[in-house]
């Protein structure tokens, strides 16, 4: 249950009550008017919540001064809250209706913030690279998994994904950016590690992130659809960017790491695996986005969202249709 806070001018008194006035059973009501503007509160409907946050916009964009604020309810209590009611079992299109998904806004808020570079980030990769580094090279697989509950991969990826989405070209710049930054860092972080340290050729953390398979792919593909579907239930993604961490980390670290010590071919197989991985989490989580409905409020929008979706699916499957066949013929 969500609750939104509603300000606009006087003008638009008379459209936003008929918005809201078309919907049966809606709890809202003017809590403060006066000459410069008008405070309404509306508790969001259980579904379709996004229709009306969409109708509300588009009838508000006309005018200048106005807001919405959308807050999660942790509960809500009523006389009639501890009484057993028997309720007939929804149909089939009712439970299609009243699927869990978070309001668009909520979840443009959530991986716009994962999309910044700031100090938490950088220090948290750089921290995260030295880790699984040091970790990979001794074949300590509880330092590794250390490393990758540390990791700051998820935000820019599902960013990424998400302004491709919603075809928000400066929302995918942006988190490109970050991404790019990200794997910069890490990577030169643990090629100078490789390149002061002994490394163990034999350490198994180490071999295993050159060993390239189909299941590589399956991996990297459910860790994508993991977490853009807790992101668009409204869940935590702690959980899910660990798994996103698992398919990213320990490869890109074994490539910078092998590099350092000057062994190039482990290293370029490691580099594959990262690369494969990285497209997989793309493909996967936009792919989840599109299912889920998340769609832009206008035509406009929709039809370069739907561009956007196109040209970003055909150029992730190409290339991974071209690592598949890498891997398969070549690799394994």
């Amino acid at each position: 249950m969500r609750m939104m806070f509603v300000s606009y001018p006087p003008e638009a008194r008379e459209s936003i009550a008929s918005i809201l006035e078309e919907w049966e059973q809606l709890d809202w009501s003017v809590i403060d008017a006066n000459d410069q503007q008008i405070d309404a509160r509306v508790v969001l409907p259980d579904s379709e919540g996004q229709k009306l946050v969409d109708a509300l916009q588009g009838r508000l964009s006309p005018f200048k001064k106005w807001r919405l604020v959308i807050v999660p309810v942790e509960a809500s209590i009523t006389p009639k809250s501890n009484t057993a009611e028997i309720k007939p079992e929804p149909d089939k299109e009712t439970k299609e209706k009243s699927r869990e998904v978070a309001l668009r806004e909520e979840i443009y808020q959530d991986v716009a913030e994962g999309a910044k570079i700031d100090s938490s980030f950088l220090v948290l990769t750089f921290l995260s690279a030295i880790v699984a580094a040091i970790g990979m090279n001794a074949s300590n697989i509880a330092v590794v998994i250390g490393a990758m509950v540390i990791a700051p991969l998820l935000g820019p990826l599902l960013a990424f994904s998400f302004g491709s989405a919603i075809g928000d070209a400066e929302l995918m710049l942006k988190s490109s950016k970050t991404a790019l930054a990200g794997l910069a860092l890490g990577f030169a972080t643990a090629f100078l590690i490789g390149f002061l340290i002994e490394v163990d050729f034999d350490s198994t953390e180490l071999i295993e992130r050159t060993n390239i398979g189909l299941d590589s792919v399956a991996l990297a593909l459910a860790s994508g659809g993991a977490a853009a579907l807790s992101v668009t239930r409204g869940l935590s993604s702690t959980l899910v960017g660990v798994m996103v961490a698992v398919a990213l980390l320990p490869p890109s670290v074994a490539m910078a790491v092998y590099l350092g010590a000057g062994e190039f071919t482990l290293s370029a197989r490691a580099g594959i695996l990262l690369a494969t991985n990285i497209i997989c989490v793309n493909i996967a989580s936009l792919l989840v986005f599109a299912l889920r409905g998340i769609r832009p409020r206008t035509w406009l929008e929709r039809r370069s969202a739907k561009r956007s979706r196109q040209i970003n699916l055909a150029v992730w499957g190409t290339l991974l249709a071209g690592l598949i066949v890498l891997i398969v013929m070549v690799l394994t």
